[in-house]
């Protein structure tokens, strides 16, 4: 059973903001990489990718960030 007290809310709080950084930090991660190639902008190196391609890279982008917030549900307190 979970103790709902304060000490409980101010933990998973701490650990919901951390878990929003990192999203955020892989969100502007893959944003800063994968719109440029997107977009053609390596396109004189030969560096191109399909569009197909680039929606599997975003739809996963969103998996992985949904992936990575579902761990907070293995939050315990300490």
């Amino acid at each position: 059973m979970v103790d709902f007290s304060k000490t409980f809310f101010k933990g998973y709080s701490k650990k919901t903001y951390s878990k929003m950084i990192q999203n955020l930090w892989w969100a502007a991660g893959y944003n800063i990489f994968a719109i440029p190639l997107a977009t053609g902008v390596l396109a004189n190196f030969g560096i191109i990718i399909d569009p197909a391609v680039g929606a599997i890279l975003m739809s996963l982008s969103t998996i992985l960030g949904a992936i990575n917030t579902q761990t907070l549900r293995r939050y315990e307190p300490k």
